[in-house]
């Protein structure tokens, strides 16, 4: 029974605040620091299925602060709770280094900060520098900023802030699970559940994939890769706000690592291979390494980069507007069945969502150790250039 009320709670918790968004945010007010840029109308309240979009768009992007929820006090003043970021970025005055709480709203609503006489401004979770003594952004009619100009931003925004959490985790946990190994000592505590976790890559994954004599060399990169995602993937489902494999250029940077792997490691066979692929017509060898390149250089890495993005993305978006069912439905069910409804749906969906957690990371994991042992096979050229004269006449008999 505890279980079964614990796991209940979980869930329920999960789904008033997924990703820091409880569901009075949603209903009653403003999203917190970091999204009052989103709606200006209406004290900031979301209630049309547009602003729920753009609401749910913008929280999925990166930010300069962490957002973890927000509440209405008795004077009826909305109150937001979180912790700000370091930002530090470069100005055409040199390094600048603040916190993101100096950030303000000034009297004609921009979010800005003077750094040590450089004039910044937030637009869509960027900072731009204001130019030629500037007060206010101006924009085109495509409302791109006309008189801002963007930094070299190396801040710990949300997503970095939650990629060193969890590699600090990650090496205090199998930090202790090696140390046990060395005392030879039976793994306890979390190092029962990961010891599993890494047999079966080994055996599961490596092996089969990168083969028996060459396999161990890869294990810290697909043990480190797998791990990285599924945790992050199971952060990004807890009220703390992250969505670290939902960003483009951090799995744009694992599929990079992968790709610099395969192609450093490569052997001769195959780069020969690729380049110019044994038993086939000289004439369409030329042909056949194009075609070879560009899947190895860029659709391999492509494909890497955008299932992880594309399933954790809609994963959350759509966990995200079924929440919002109790604001859409309100008028046809009421608020009590218009909540209940969204409670269902979005309890179903976690389950899912849990599911996709693991079966990305493991999807990542499995396609790099087999791009990497396709870079590393040894290959028998005779074999592929002259059947073997059994073979020839097995042919014969079969089809003359």
């Amino acid at each position: 029974m505890f279980r079964a009320y614990f796991k209940l709670a979980f869930f329920t918790v999960a789904f008033l605040s997924f990703a820091g968004v409880s569901a009075q945010d949603l209903t009653d007010g403003e999203a917190g620091p970091a999204h009052e840029e989103v709606m200006d109308n209406d004290g900031g309240k979301i209630n049309t299925g547009k602003e729920i979009n753009e609401y749910i768009a913008h929280h999925l992007k990166d930010s300069h602060d962490f957002h973890l929820f927000s509440y209405t006090n008795d004077a009826g003043e909305r109150k937001h709770v979180g912790f700000p970021l370091p930002v530090i970025v470069w100005s055409s005055e040199g390094l600048r280094v603040f916190m993101s709480s100096e950030f303000h709203h000034d009297d004609a609503g921009e979010v800005k900060v003077d750094a040590g006489g450089v004039t910044l401004v937030k637009l869509h979770s960027k900072i731009y520098e204001l130019q030629d003594g500037a007060t206010s952004v101006a924009f085109d009619s495509e409302h791109h900023p006309t008189n801002a100009a963007k930094l070299l931003d190396f801040s710990i925004t949300k997503s970095i802030f939650g990629v060193l959490v969890i590699g600090l985790l990650l090496v205090f946990l199998f930090g202790r699970l090696a140390n046990q190994y060395k005392r030879k000592q039976i793994p306890t505590g979390f190092g029962r559940v990961l010891e599993p976790l890494v047999i079966y890559i080994r055996d599961e994954i490596a092996r089969p994939n990168i083969g028996e004599q060459k396999h161990k060399k890869f294990m810290p990169y697909l043990l480190t890769v797998f791990f990285l995602i599924w945790i992050a993937n199971l952060l990004g489902l807890t009220p703390l706000g992250f969505n670290i494999t939902g960003q483009l250029a951090v799995t744009a940077c694992l599929a990079v690592f992968t790709l610099v792997i395969y192609l450093v490691s490569g052997n001769k066979d195959f780069w020969m291979h690729m380049l110019w692929m044994p038993g086939i017509p000289v004439i369409f060898k030329p042909v056949l390494a194009v075609i070879e390149l560009i899947g190895f250089l860029l659709i391999k890495p492509f494909s890497l980069l955008m299932r992880l993005f594309a399933n954790i993305t809609a994963g959350h978006f759509v966990l995200m507007s079924l929440i919002a069912l109790m604001i859409t439905l309100k008028d046809q069910f009421g608020a009590v069945g218009s909540t209940g409804v969204s409670l269902f749906l979005s309890l179903f969906i976690m389950v899912i969502e849990l599911l996709v957690a693991f079966l990305q990371a493991f999807i990542f994991t499995m396609l790099s150790a087999l791009f990497i042992g396709m870079a590393v096979a040894e290959h028998d050229h005779e074999e592929h250039e002259h059947m073997p004269e059994d073979d020839v006449d097995e042919v014969r008999e079969r089809f003359i």
